[in-house]
């Protein structure tokens, strides 16, 4: 899938993040649209408490596993915290790292101080995705991990940063932690796709992270999250199985031992 199929898309748009080359294997096979190589690697692969000690190097580690496993898919990098916020030139190289480990377009936070950049990664032929609502990389800032644009003021803040973000380049917009309602009138404001997070089901299309959909993650339970699996407990019983079979000798059997 290229950005201009993703644009003449009918049906909503599937996004899932994806950190590692198994499961970019096993995502690759899958009717998924996208998948995004997100900051959030660092809460769900590395153990932080944000993403914010995710750094360039981590990101283009990570998503060159993901290109690997998955050659067939649109790819999605996170630009990581104040990767892009230090100069063009340093926001470049980091840009170029990325697409160079295997993405296809770039994703960053916010719209104050960016839009003279975004256009300029537009114009070098980098596609860039924008990201508004609950903004990760600004949580400190935010006051803590809360759903924005309750109040008409920030509602309409949000409404013109996404006209922004159009007007500059980007090709789709993550909507975050936004009420349903305004997720509706931003994504009715702009003719670029928006990928939901807690936004709604208004939006052209929804994303979540893959640890979350499968149920993985137990003790993390935002109101936006549906598990389609319960994960943690298909590994506990695999697991307890396979020390209980050990334990009794049935593992290995005859036939999984050389002769």
């Amino acid at each position: 899938m290229n950005i201009h199929r993703l644009n003449s898309q009918e049906q909503p748009l599937t996004m899932l993040t994806c950190y590692d080359y198994w499961s970019a294997q096993l995502l690759n096979h899958s009717p998924v649209d996208m998948l995004l190589v997100g900051d959030s690697l660092a809460m769900v692969m590395h153990g932080h408490d944000s993403t914010l000690p995710a750094d360039v190097d981590i990101m283009a580690l990570h998503t060159r596993a993901v290109s690997r496993g998955a050659p067939d898919k649109f790819i999605i990098a996170d630009l990581p915290f104040l990767s892009y916020r230090q100069g063009r030139a340093q926001a470049v190289k980091a840009v170029q790292k990325l697409m160079r480990a295997g993405a296809h377009a770039v994703k960053l936070e916010g719209v104050k101080g960016n839009r003279k950049l975004i256009r300029h990664l537009v114009d070098s032929g980098v596609p860039v995705m924008g990201h508004i609502g609950l903004t990760p990389q600004a949580v400190h800032a935010l006051g803590g991990y809360r759903v924005q644009g309750r109040d008409n003021d920030t509602a309409n803040r949000l409404v013109k940063e996404a006209r922004q973000l159009q007007q500059t380049g980007c090709f789709a917009l993550v909507i975050e932690c936004v009420p349903a309602s305004l997720g509706q009138t931003i994504t009715e404001s702009v003719g670029i796709p928006t990928i939901g997070i807690g936004a709604g089901p208004h939006t052209r299309g929804q994303v979540l992270v893959l640890h979350d959909l499968l149920g993985f993650n137990t003790t993390f339970t935002p109101k936006f999250v549906r598990h389609y699996a319960n994960g943690a407990d298909w590994l506990n019983q695999a697991v307890s199985q396979f020390v209980d079979d050990v334990h009794t000798g049935k593992f290995p059997a005859p036939g999984e031992s050389y002769q």
